[in-house]
């Protein structure tokens, strides 16, 4: 009977394993980062008190976490919609390039004529699209937003999860079939698992686009309450430090995105080296 990676991981821990291990493990990983976290932060804020720079230049960090904290519920309730509007826009993206990864690797003449088509879309500019969804929905719809991430992200899903799709060793094909193991099972238990990687690499990438996308979607127009139109109107009024603190929820917004993908990616991939290594990013 063929086997996969997922038949070779029982998920029992090391023997002699102890929290603290693990503990220690994720200081070593995550440590440095935090560090260097910390000490930007305290070379901004004394940058900024040392050189007397005004607010409307660089606001130091305090300011920008006391503003931050008087404009929450208005900075919160932005942040939720354009959550929204990324999250509908990279399921959207996500689901299409899948199908479409799926479709091409099984068609190889629908591959020939489809991929230039996907390359010559990932090749428009986000700001000549956005405007353009924005006349073709209502003004305070989420729908050209969301059409806008699904289509930027569309591409990143679809070249790497058909390049995970194929690029699968031969020797693994070739004991598939020497175990009389029909298509079915050659692409579900060697093609998907292969391809697992790829695919996660690629919704990495998307989730952090997803945001971005879906702010610059906003400056062109649409609902007041979002994170995008926030940030021009307290700019257009000199309320930097507002709008700072809008920056850094939506770097927020995007970091935990990043990490439930990344703690997907985790359960659904136990088997994969990177993780039993512990070198996984």
């Amino acid at each position: 009977m063929s086997t996969t990676p997922f038949d070779a991981f029982d998920g029992d821990l090391p023997m002699g394993t102890k929290a603290p291990f693990f503990l220690g493990a994720t200081l070593r990983e995550y440590g440095p980062a935090l560090v260097l976290f910390v000490g930007g932060i305290l070379l901004w804020e004394g940058a900024v008190r040392l050189f007397n720079i005004e607010a409307f230049v660089l606001p130091a960090p305090s300011v920008i976490f006391e503003s931050l904290q008087s404009q929450w519920p208005e900075i919160s309730a932005a942040a939720g919609n354009t959550m929204f509007e990324a999250l509908g826009g990279l399921v959207a993206g996500i689901t299409l390039g899948v199908v479409m990864a799926l479709s091409v690797v099984r068609f190889s003449a629908m591959r020939d004529g489809f991929m230039p088509f996907a390359i010559a879309t990932n090749a428009i500019p986000i700001i000549a699209l956005a405007p353009i969804l924005n006349n073709m929905f209502p003004i305070t719809s989420p729908v050209s937003k969301m059409a806008a991430v699904a289509i930027v992200i569309f591409f990143p899903v679809i070249i790497n999860t058909s390049r995970g799709l194929t690029e699968v060793d031969p020797d693994e094909l070739e004991l598939m079939r020497s175990l009389a193991s029909t298509p079915r099972e050659v692409f579900t238990r060697v093609r998907i698992p292969h391809a697992l990687p790829y695919f996660f690499s690629a919704v990495k990438i998307a989730t952090t686009l997803s945001i971005i996308v879906a702010i610059v979607s906003e400056y062109f127009g649409g609902r007041q309450d979002t994170l995008g139109q926030y940030i021009i109107r307290k700019a257009n009024l000199f309320v930097f430090p507002d709008a700072w603190a809008a920056i850094l929820v939506a770097s927020l917004v995007g970091i935990a995105l990043y990490g439930l993908i990344l703690a997907i990616e985790r359960v659904s991939m136990p088997w994969h080296v990177a993780y039993q290594s512990g070198d996984a990013n």
